[in-house]
């Protein structure tokens, strides 16, 4: 590279290293023309401390040369611009529409010219799917016109294949990091009973592979512990830490029990607050700032989890994230339908849901790691798709890759790529073409072959709980399989509210909410205290869910689940059973929520096969007590006429279909964890019934009461509403700053407009009216920020809104000041923010009915609505934040 070449490097890298984060990016817009103000030399300071960089979802460095094409031959006649007005303004080289073609000549690129250029999106703002559109149309069109050549042709090829190879890659990396969590648990599970012997990597089930079948159920604290299949390699913690003979040449039963109480409890209190401490040190959303980001945001309040009132001068300080708690379906919703969180599918937060996951379902909790699964195979969608530009500078597009991506993560959840599709059209995806349902469903196969061929539990299976049934159902059961439906409704509904108000009244409404690894450890020893006496709540949550699902065969023993009609006695088994239903219901509701990761796909199945298999045992004894009742006429002399494991699934399907409220992809996974369509009517009308009985009693599901309490802006496009007698006026912003181009507008009065509009709260951008109310067009508050600080050397120049006369043939968003095109015989004028403008934006007359602007953001996924007058002057402007707001008011309004 050439002495000008490396210069250019050089001046890329000065302003990387230079952006200044958060509060000290506030204190630089102050002064004016004073380069080494303290905020500037507070910058330069710390330059290069925190965070780095990360992408718009997510968290990847890239080199300095991803540009645009064209980028650094014009960079090198440039003089560099360290932003005296703005200070050192972090706005990366390689801007949002790098290399994007406006040639106002050609009559193709009008569109594109007209809707303007953009620059990053920030965080926690939405993306303008219409300009994605159009941005990609362009790119098509350029290419499509170079298909002549042989050359054109490959590229076109290679287009076309870029999105399949993502996908590929994708499910294969998706299913490699599940093995590798899988396989992590179930070592660390098992650790909080002993350990293998000269091999302490290895979970018990490798360890000793033979079956361990116990004796009859029986309780640690009544009868000791129970018998097991001698294995020698396997050490227990009473063996290891505990007197092996005592006094008389026996056993001494009661130490050797509190020494496993006491070495379990230990571990699993060291398992969860690893899992939080990693969550709230290493993906709390303060760590985020990037320099993609507006340097007018605002900063976060590191003392809440609440968005607090604007602070004077400074805008409102945001709620922190932390980005790897939870199940990360609720956010995951709320990014494909537009929204941009800096950071939350980034490799940081990808590294740290991981091993987090592991850890915390390894303590034992009331959780599960199914759930989560979506969220990692977000962030290896998002990665991977960051490495090809087509994905990389089109926010829209790479959402396709993402939904792809959550499919692959219910396919190594549950073994369901079918399943997974369906999840991800129903319930996560906002927009879902027919090319990305055939992309998902390949991913979804490629993650479920790989894992397949990983095996991660040694038994040839996706996940351990598949299980398969050699008996079908009778019409009789249709009336228990309706009463399992019943409860799943009314548990996932008050399972909701309960949630909901734990989290709003006592961990967001108490010293909680300042403390919550104290959280963790109060919920981790409850769950110890409760769990470690209980043979079923002890055990892990799949394992429970495997055994209660289960179909007794000859010699099967299954924990004490499988009775005979020798022994007629399935009291104290029903007892446990719902024993460990009410314990685990119970500490789900205070578990889902705390600072680490945790997903509520197993809990919940966990609570409903309970609650199935205590109906089963009840049918299966009623029929060989009384089989000469007309109900059971169809069974004749079999005696295996009630499978309890059948009401098992049903009663575990229509629970989480009651707390989650899905309904086709859950049925589809049932039948692929099955492998039979034998029971599709039973599943369905469990399912089908839950929902309903969920839905009249609490409207929204577990997700989206998330999403309201962590207050996200999320567009739900499946609602209705009644808009009575609400007007488009009444929720249009009046009150938002204007700019008249036909006035004189330098670069300081313009700075001194963005800093108070920004300081009252935030803002998507200014209209451009002239002094008669005619709507000019509209400029986004983060393209007026990139260009005023590009000119930010003279603040008393006057900059215009016009489009000049000549204009470079092709440019590039980040170098578009002062800069000379291809062939050196153009000039564009740096003060012309003509090029930033939508001189098209969607507009509404104010007598329209609020249906359409629902419709306009749902559907053409609208940033913002100018609404005008029926002569059409400028009243006001709706952005999306504003209309999700107003849509909840409304909401409770009619509730």
């Amino acid at each position: 590279m050439g002495n000008e070449g490396q210069t250019v490097l050089s001046r890329a890298s000065t302003l990387e290293s230079s952006a200044l984060m958060g509060d000290e990016m506030y204190a630089s817009y102050g002064s004016l023309g004073n380069s080494r103000s303290r905020a500037w030399r507070k910058g330069r300071r710390h330059s290069g401390n925190g965070t780095s960089d990360h992408a718009a979802t997510g968290g990847n460095d890239f080199p300095s040369d991803y540009v645009g094409e064209g980028l650094l031959a014009p960079l090198s006649r440039i003089q560099s611009r360290s932003s005296t007005f703005f200070g050192q303004f972090r706005r990366p080289l390689s801007a949002y529409d790098a290399g994007f073609d406006v040639n106002t000549e050609h009559p193709e690129e009008e569109g594109a010219r007209v809707n303007g250029v953009r620059v990053w999106y920030s965080s926690f703002t939405s993306i303008d799917w219409l300009h994605d559109a159009i941005k990609d149309s362009s790119r098509l069109r350029r290419l499509r016109n170079k298909r002549t050549s042989f050359r054109g042709r490959l590229r076109n090829f290679a287009d076309r294949s870029i999105g399949w190879i993502i996908v590929t890659v994708v499910g294969f990396l998706t299913a490699i990091v599940a093995f590798l969590v899988i396989r992590t648990e179930q070592v660390l599970f098992d650790l909080k009973e002993g350990y293998c012997q000269g091999a302490w990597w290895k979970a018990k089930r490798f360890c000793c592979p033979a079956t361990v079948k116990l004796a009859p159920f029986q309780t640690y604290v009544t009868h000791g512990l129970p018998d097991e299949i001698p294995c020698k390699r396997w050490s227990i913690w009473s063996d290891v830490l505990g007197p092996h003979v005592g006094p008389d040449g026996t056993h001494v039963g009661d130490e050797n029990w509190v020494i496993e109480y006491a070495s379990y409890t230990v571990i699993a209190l060291a398992l969860a607050v690893t899992s939080s401490i990693l969550t709230l040190k290493l993906t709390a959303s303060t760590r985020f700032v990037t320099r993609k980001d507006s340097g007018l945001s605002p900063s976060f309040d590191p003392d809440s989890s609440e968005t607090k009132e604007p602070a004077a001068g400074g805008g409102a300080p945001r709620r922190v994230m932390y980005f790897a708690s939870g199940s990360g379906i609720p956010e995951i919703k709320t990014i494909l339908s537009g929204f941009v969180i800096h950071g939350y599918l980034g490799g940081m937060t990808l590294f740290t849901k991981s091993v987090g996951l592991a850890l915390s379902v390894a303590s034992g909790l009331s959780l599960g790691k199914e759930g989560p699964f979506v969220h990692i195979a977000s962030c290896v969608g998002n990665i991977v798709s960051r490495y090809f530009r087509k994905y990389e500078n089109n926010e829209g597009k790479r959402r396709e890759v993402l939904s792809a991506a959550a499919a692959a993560g219910v396919a190594v959840a549950f073994g369901a790529p079918i399943g997974g599709v369906l999840f991800s059209l129903e319930e996560v995806s906002y927009f879902f073409p027919p090319k990305v349902m055939w992309r998902s469903f390949w991913c979804a196969m490629i993650a479920a072959v790989t894992l397949r061929f990983l095996d991660p539990f040694g038994t040839g299976k996706l996940v351990l709980f598949q299980v398969t049934y050699d008996k079908d159902w009778h019409a009789f059961e249709l009336v228990p399989f309706l009463f399992l439906g019943v409860f799943g409704g009314l548990y996932g509904a008050y399972f909701s509210k309960l949630n909901y108000r734990w989290s709003r009244d006592v961990r967001n409404g108490t010293w909680l909410k300042a403390h919550p690894v104290v959280e963790v450890v109060l919920v981790t020893l409850v769950t110890s205290a409760l769990c470690f006496l209980n043979l079923y709540t002890r055990m892990g949550g799949t394992e429970l869910v495997y055994y209660l699902l289960a179909e007794c065969r000859p010699g099967d023993y299954h924990e004490g689940l499988c009775i005979s009609p020798a022994s007629n006695n399935p009291g104290p088994i029903v007892g446990a059973i719902a024993l460990a239903l009410i314990v685990k219901g119970a500490l789900t509701i205070v578990t889902f929520g705390i600072k680490l990761p945790a997903g509520i796909f197993i809990p919940s199945l966990g609570v409903g096969a309970c609650m199935g298999r205590i109906v089963g045992i009840g049918m299966q004894w009623l029929q060989w007590n009384y089989p000469h009742w007309g109900v059971f006429k169809s069974c004749g002399d079999e005696a295996k006429c009630v499978i309890p494991g059948i009401y098992a699934m049903v009663g575990a399907a229509a629970t989480l279909s009651g707390v989650t409220r899905t309904t086709v992809s859950l049925a589809v996974i049932m039948f692929e964890l099955t492998k039979s369509l034998s029971y599709v009517v039973p599943i369905m009308l469990a399912v089908l019934v839950g929902k309903t009985v969920a839905d009249a009693i609490e409207p929204k599901g577990i997700y989206d009461l998330v999403i309201t309490l962590a207050q996200l802006p999320y567009l739900d496009h499946k609602q209705e509403y009644l808009w009575g007698a609400c007007q488009i006026t009444d929720v249009a912003d009046k009150s938002v700053t204007v700019i008249h181009p036909d006035e004189e507008n330098t670069v300081k009065s313009l700075r001194d407009k963005l800093q108070e509009a920004v300081s009252t709260g935030i803002v998507e951008g200014f209209p451009l009216i002239t002094m008669d109310r005619k709507l000019i067009g509209y400029i986004g508050t983060n393209e007026l920020e990139h260009a005023l600080a590009q000119v930010a050397d003279e603040p008393d120049a006057e900059c215009h809104f016009y489009p000049a006369e000549t204009r470079r043939r092709s440019f590039d968003a980040a170098s578009f000041t002062s800069s000379l095109n291809e062939d050196g015989l153009g000039y564009r004028d740096p003060f012309d923010l003509s090029l930033y403008m939508d001189r098209a934006p969607l507009c509404v007359p104010c007598h329209a009915p609020l249906e359409l602007v629902q419709q306009m953001f749902v559907k053409l996924g609208a940033r913002y609505i100018i609404v005008t007058d029926a002569n059409g002057a400028y009243v006001g402007v709706i952005d999306k934040k504003t209309w999700i707001a107003f849509l909840g008011e409304l909401e409770e309004k009619h509730a």
